[in-house]
């Protein structure tokens, strides 16, 4: 028996008998049959590479190979992933890496940003969540998968990476040179009072410590005299799951809907319920999203929205509602394939269409002659008392930095607590 032939009867028994596992003894012959071909196309591809290629190939780099290939033509979300970078993976997930700090997706063929992270070289630099890269280190990044562009983009903390981009508001393209660093990721960023018995958290991204730290944030805000809340989940590209449920049912009664998934096999079709035992928080809310607030701030704005919790302000959510799990397979490798979508309680798709903001808002930079203005009186009223700013007052002055978003979250929260108190 020839060896093509033992390796062709090897790969399509193995193939089958996973067909038969997952879809049952029922299935039709004619998919079996389409099957033994389909495995025998490949099989033949195999053999020709292994006895005609110009140098012997590894016969692991040739699987490892086709599986890179198969997964990535399903979505820019389904992988291969070899020992290493699934190692890279579990790393990023603990929350410290070094790179440049942004979330990425391949979006019309472009490798697209959908948010830089807080605080990182990206955010420092200026890069913008719907920005194209369209080369690293000069190289054109069409053809990268999301996998291979990870890799160029991370390295060395103190090594430099050049990126173009292409930005929809620009006529030329943008050249950055980013110094990489540890890129820690933090869930709640920032958790204070910034007017009178409003509340405002900004909530970075959904890990597993996100509930704890927002149980934190949110008893130091009821003990300052919380009347109101603006929950701030622009940029955040989103994360796990159980922490957007987490952080929904803090604002929903127990049993209320939350998020569904929906997908071939009956045993991704799920329902997640608020499973917040305690009293839930009742006091007016908003929720802030725009291009960057991607999958699990989808999911919590969605739930607000649907259940009519509160009101969500800001320009449209990113749409990415698809859910991808990781299968680690027996040499060190894993298997990241999407296996459901996601649906908000009154059953919108999140993927691919987002969340429409209640109250829209773009975003726009403070207009220049009021700035000018502020900066005259504040170097003339400088001028009258030389004092040393404390920690405190600078910190204090930053809470003052103008977010029109911000603002008309805080007008809105204004006439909520005002109509109600009548």
């Amino acid at each position: 028996m020839s060896r093509k032939f033992v390796l062709t009867m090897s790969i399509a028994c193995f193939a089958i008998g996973l067909f038969i596992s997952k879809a049952g003894l029922a299935e039709k012959t004619n998919k079996v049959d389409s099957m033994y071909k389909e495995l025998e196309l490949f099989s033949d591809a195999v053999s020709i590479i292994r006895s005609d290629y110009v140098e012997e190939p590894k016969e692991k780099d040739l699987i490892y190979g086709a599986l890179k290939g198969m997964l990535s033509s399903l979505d820019p979300y389904s992988q291969f992933m070899d020992p290493e970078t699934y190692n890279e993976m579990k790393i990023e997930t603990e929350g410290e890496f070094g790179g440049i700090g942004i979330e990425i997706t391949i979006q019309d063929n472009l490798l697209t940003i959908i948010t830089p992270i807080d605080d990182t070289p990206a955010f420092k630099i200026g890069l913008k969540a719907g920005d194209k890269i369209v080369k690293i280190e000069g190289e054109i990044t069409k053809d990268l998968t999301l996998i291979e562009a990870v890799k160029k983009l991370r390295g060395k903390p103190g090594t430099i990476v050049n990126i173009t981009v292409l930005r929809e508001s620009e006529k030329k393209l943008l050249d950055f040179a980013i110094t990489r660093s540890i890129i820690k990721l933090e869930s709640i960023k920032k958790a204070e009072i910034i007017e009178s018995g409003i509340g405002y958290i900004r909530l970075a991204e959904f890990q597993e410590k996100t509930q704890r730290d927002l149980e934190t944030s949110l008893n130091k805000l009821e003990r300052d005299g919380i009347k109101g809340l603006i929950l701030d989940l622009r940029n955040n590209p989103g994360g796990l799951l159980d922490s957007a449920v987490d952080v929904s049912g803090k604002f929903l009664e127990e049993g209320q809907v939350v998020v569904s998934t929906r997908g071939r096999v009956e045993n991704q079709n799920l329902i997640f319920k608020s499973r917040n035992k305690n009293k839930h928080l009742d006091y007016p809310l908003v929720v802030l999203v725009n291009g960057g607030s991607a999958s699990a701030s989808e999911i919590v704005a969605g739930a607000i929205q649907d259940n009519r919790r509160g009101l969500i302000l800001g320009t449209k959510s990113f749409g990415k509602g698809s859910v991808q799990t990781v299968v680690p397979m027996s040499d060190g490798s894993a298997v990241r394939l999407t296996t459901s979508k996601y649906f908000t309680p009154n059953g919108r798709s999140i993927h691919g269409e987002g969340i429409t903001p209640d109250i829209v808002v773009e975003y726009k930079d403070r207009p220049e002659e009021d700035e000018k203005k502020d900066n005259d009186s504040l170097k003339m009223l400088e001028g009258l008392i030389e004092v040393e700013k404390t920690a405190e007052e600078k910190e204090e002055d930053k809470k003052k930095e103008y977010d029109n978003q911000v603002v008309s979250a805080i007008d809105v929260l204004r006439g909520i607590i005002i109509f109600n108190s009548k």
